[in-house]
C-alpha cells in the first residue's frame, strides 16, 4: 500500500450515518469501510474494462471453429446436464 493521503469527503448526512452503522456493523472504522468501498469500485470497474478490451480482440468464428473441432471425448455420464 502507498503513502496515505488525505481527502476530506462531503456525504450526506443520510449515507454517513448508514455507512458508519455498517462498519459498526462489520466491526471496522469508517475510514476501513469507505476505503473498502472505493477499492471494491475501482475493481469492478477494471475488470469491466479488461473484459470489454477482450471482447473487442475477440474472434467469433475463430471460436466456432475451435468449438465444432472434430476429435476429443464425449463428456462422462457425471458430466452431462440431467433430461
Amino acid at each position: 500500500m502507498g503513502t496515505p493521503s488525505n481527502y476530506a469527503l462531503r456525504l450526506p448526512a443520510s449515507l454517513k450515518q448508514g455507512a458508519e452503522q455498517v462498519a459498526r456493523e462489520d466491526g471496522t472504522t469508517l475510514n476501513q469501510f469507505i476505503v473498502s468501498a472505493v477499492a471494491e469500485k475501482l475493481s469492478a470497474m477494471k475488470t469491466a474494462q479488461y473484459f470489454s478490451e477482450r471482447a473487442q480482440r475477440g474472434d467469433l468464428q475463430a471460436a466456432l471453429a475451435f468449438l465444432s473441432r472434430p476429435g476429443g471425448q464425449p463428456p462422462a455420464d457425471d458430466d452431462r446436464l440431467p433430461g
